[in-house]
């Protein structure tokens, strides 16, 4: 029988058939796959023609459809619904791809042609498109060693092949870790947990097989149970877990990963000329140097740490008027800031989150969506890899736009956090392909399902990212979507998250799960006068981490990431009761692969934009504006990266934005 991977997909929109996909079937269509990429790439290299856009940049765009194909649905359901025979499956194609790019980046038969079109591009006329493909195209191969001769190219070849095996070895233990750890509760320590946490407690002891309600590593279950739960001692012991992911020592123990992971990232960047690893990464970023990225974090850093130590006054007495003497204790944090937004925004949680059903929720994303770009949405009924999967086709005008596809709740066999992925991306060439897109979020499962506020903004979040690959309208699919600056990748998503805080989308969206009645004009408008809540405690957390990466990259790579971690937060004064968002065992944004690496500031960096750009809205006078939206998505959206980022926000806004208006949407400057 024909490998379902590998044949022409007959369903709906050309969907993956996942009904037909077996884990058996990966590993024959991806040695299928990869030998005929080979064979492509060895086709375009080996011509006896002259060099031209078509044969050579063109035809590298058109190589490996079937291995993309191939791999596209296995890292989707390998990063969402993972098994032991997936994760074999990841151990053993990490290597072999590491080998196979490296491979082509070493061809030198290939590279002297795209150098040969890269000294002549001037006399090439190209649209700007494709001048930005080959340039991208050519400094992609110098900066993947295609220029290095002898024994550094064969050093670099060595170092991509273990950079991706210790990727997928930390993803993995920090997974194994997330999945087995877990803490049962009896009946009295339910006391004090809303329902909604209670639910969900349930629900978790249910899928791991426990008598009862039990707490997990999931974020939608923890970060409620330490703001509600009474029992300090159980607070910190499960944060206790919480923290130490992929650090408890034996196999799954990713400190030394992290440790061969940057002295080899250095390496890397030295064989390149580079002085370290971080100058090497951010020359192609908006940043461009480590200095400026500091120099973002730092102006950040200073008012966050400072409004974040007079909320920890105010917590610390909190706490001492309940008898409980000694300092604030990060698993006292939330509790206690929990309490405090009760009490001065008489805005309790607990009543909140049946307004925010998710399904509600994911209505308020469609509906601005709509507003905003036209877009519709109709659900779908086709076969996806997990039950909790559902798909809606996405038309404007008719016209189909993009398959959307929403994996929305926490499981076990899903590695944690949320993100956005194309299992198929827009392009023109060789042939006209619409995307399909996929959201995972890991919210906790309750029936009816409820979101807290943080994940409703991150529902947003992810949609955010969902409509810049959606409504992409590039030719090149290298450029397509998301394929952007690192530091750029985020402006849509965060961008988004604004729509959330509109008044008139809660007011419609936010009914409540049993009464289906809006949300109290009251409370709706202690939501929003709540929004910067915290937002010391939130901006510390995520700058001391953003802070770290850039000093494990910025410079010699520490021997002792653990130490270098301490040395780096004791140099900034980092308050007592906050920890990094995520230390480096759990880092998976840094150490899982090198998209973020030296990079984690790039929330930041897109937060500069995105309050600048939402601005936009604001001043020309609602969120909704026609015209505004429609120069959003003609000049960010809908451009990719075929444009370099920082013009492309020029054509947007007609200038670069300030810090300014980043510091005052978080509150942190009058």
């Amino acid at each position: 029988m024909t490998n379902p991977l590998l044949a022409d997909w007959t369903t709906p929109f050309q969907i993956a058939p996942f009904d037909q996909i077996e884990d058996g079937d990966f590993a024959p269509a991806f040695e299928t796959a990869l030998k005929a990429h080979k064979a492509e790439i060895d086709a375009i290299a080996d011509q006896d023609v002259p060099a031209t856009f078509d044969n050579t940049i063109g035809a590298l765009e058109a190589a490996g459809a079937a291995l993309d194909k191939v791999l596209s649905v296995f890292y989707s359901v390998a990063g969402a619904d993972s098994n032991p025979e997936r994760e074999a499956l990841q151990r053993e194609f990490a290597p072999k791809l590491a080998a196979h790019s490296a491979e082509i980046s070493a061809n030198k038969a290939l590279f002297a042609r795209i150098a040969d079109l890269w000294a002549r591009k001037d006399q090439l006329d190209l649209p700007e498109e494709q001048a930005r493909v080959l340039m991208l195209t050519h400094r992609g191969f110098v900066r993947s060693g295609a220029a290095l001769e002898g024994a550094a190219d064969k050093r670099m070849q060595e170092i991509k092949g273990r950079l991706a095996v210790l990727g997928t070895e930390f993803t993995q233990n920090l997974l194994a870790d997330e999945r087995s750890w877990f803490m049962e509760l009896d009946e009295a320590d339910l006391e004090g947990l809303p329902d909604f946490v209670i639910g969900a407690a349930r629900a978790a002891g249910k899928e791991k097989g426990a008598g009862g309600p039990v707490v997990t590593l999931s974020r939608s279950l923890i970060v409620p149970f330490l703001q509600f739960s009474q029992r300090r001692d159980l607070r910190e012991k499960a944060f206790a877990a919480w923290a130490a992911r992929g650090a408890n020592g034996g196999e799954t123990d990713n400190r030394k990963i992290a440790a061969e992971i940057l002295a080899l990232r250095e390496e890397r960047a030295k064989l390149l000329g580079y002085a370290n690893f971080a100058a090497y990464k951010l020359e192609t970023e908006m940043a461009k140097t480590p200095e400026a990225v500091e120099a973002l974090l730092m102006d950040v850093w200073e008012p966050a740490k400072a409004q974040a130590e007079a909320d920890a006054e105010v917590l610390t007495q909190m706490m001492h008027a309940d008898g409980i003497n000694g300092d604030l204790e990060p698993w006292d944090w939330r509790y206690y800031a929990e309490k405090r937004r009760k009490a001065e925004h008489d805005l309790d949680e607990a009543a909140l989150k049946p307004y925010l059903q998710l399904d509600r929720m994911i209505e308020a994303s469609f509906a601005c969506a709509n507003r905003l770009f036209g877009l519709q949405f109709k659900p779908l009924d086709v076969p996806l890899y997990h039950a909790d999967c559902r798909a809606w086709e996405v038309t404007r005008k008719g016209e189909h736009i993009a398959v959307f596809i929403g994996d929305y709740f926490a499981r076990g066999s899903k590695r944690s956090g949320a993100w956005c992925s194309a299992m198929r991306s827009q392009a023109k060439y060789p042939e006209v392909q619409s995307p399909v897109v996929i959201n995972v979020c890991n919210f906790a499962k309750s029936d009816p399902a409820l979101l807290s506020y943080d994940d409703a903004r991150t529902l947003f979040h992810e949609f955010g990212h969902a409509l810049h690959q959606m409504l992409s309208n590039v030719t090149y699919e290298s450029v397509s979507g998301t394929s952007v600056a690192r530091d750029f990748v985020e402006l849509p998503s965060q961008l988004y998250e604004h729509w959330l805080e509109v008044p008139e989308v809660l007011s419609e969206f936010a009914t409540h799960a049993e009464t289906g009645e809006a949300m109290p004009q009251a409370m709706l408008d202690k939501v929003l006068a709540a929004a910067n809540f915290d937002m010391g405690f939130h901006t510390v957390e995520y700058v001391a981490s953003a802070l770290v990466d850039l000093a494990f990259h910025n410079g010699d790579a520490p021997q002792d990431p653990m130490a270098a971690q301490a040395e780096v937060l004791s140099a900034l004064g980092m308050p007592k009761a906050i920890t990094m968002r995520h230390a480096t065992p759990h880092f998976a944004h840094v150490f899982a692969g090198d998209g973020y690496s030296s990079g984690y500031y790039s929330y930041m960096w897109s937060e500069v934009m995105d309050a600048d750009a939402f601005d936009a809205f604001l001043a020309a006078g609602s969120a909704f504006d026609p015209q505004t939206a429609a120069a959003l998505e003609e000049h960010i959206l809908s451009k990719g990266g075929s444009v370099d980022s920082a013009e492309l926000y020029e054509r947007f806004r007609g200038r670069l934005p300030g810090v300014e208006a980043l510091l005052k949407g978080r509150g942190l400057a009058a």
